[in-house]
């Protein structure tokens, strides 16, 4: 084998391995925006059903005619449930918060602020009364919109960087 050759056939391997690394480095990216993409919507998901469904309930109790939602905050809801049929809503679990601190999404149901979901960038509530209009009177509210943003808060890195999955929705409450 001479030089000539030698040099001929380092070069093509080099453009095989540089193809190679290139797929190779595509496919890393890809995977990695994928991963995050799909944990921060499961995260929003899973902490939007949540919420929702809780929103849905408040005002629950036979003997007690209070208002539903106690605290009607951009960004914190209080909603309250007679469960016992005592009348009052002071029992534990019958006055539920949530709130963002940070970027964790938090629900306190008397036992202190649990995380529900972490890489929460955004919580925006929005109230309305009966009749459709915006309200910030808690005893008048009878629909909530809901929108969280949620942003990958672990793996991917820089890759991931700038993923974000905003979910949105309507909450009519049941019980008002």
């Amino acid at each position: 084998m001479s030089f000539h050759e030698l040099l001929v056939t380092t070069t093509i391997s080099s453009v095989v391995l540089g193809g190679v690394y290139t797929l190779f480095d595509h496919g890393l990216r890809v995977h990695a925006v994928g991963t995050a993409r799909v944990e921060s919507t499961q995260a929003a998901r899973a902490a939007l059903v949540r919420m929702s469904a809780e929103i849905r309930n408040a005002g629950r109790g036979v003997a007690w005619d209070g208002s539903a939602i106690v605290t009607a905050e951009p960004s914190r809801i209080v909603i309250a449930s007679d469960l016992d049929a005592d009348g009052a809503t002071t029992d534990r679990g019958e006055q539920i918060t949530w709130q963002l601190v940070g970027s964790v999404l938090r629900r306190n149901a008397g036992a202190g602020a649990q995380p529900v979901a972490n890489g929460v960038s955004t919580l925006e509530l929005r109230y309305y009364d009966a009749a459709g209009q915006p309200t910030s009177v808690p005893a008048d509210v009878r629909i909530v919109d809901v929108a969280l943003v949620a942003v990958p808060s672990l793996g991917g890195g820089s890759l991931a960087r700038g993923i974000a999955t905003r979910l949105e929705t309507r909450v009519r409450l049941r019980n008002r």
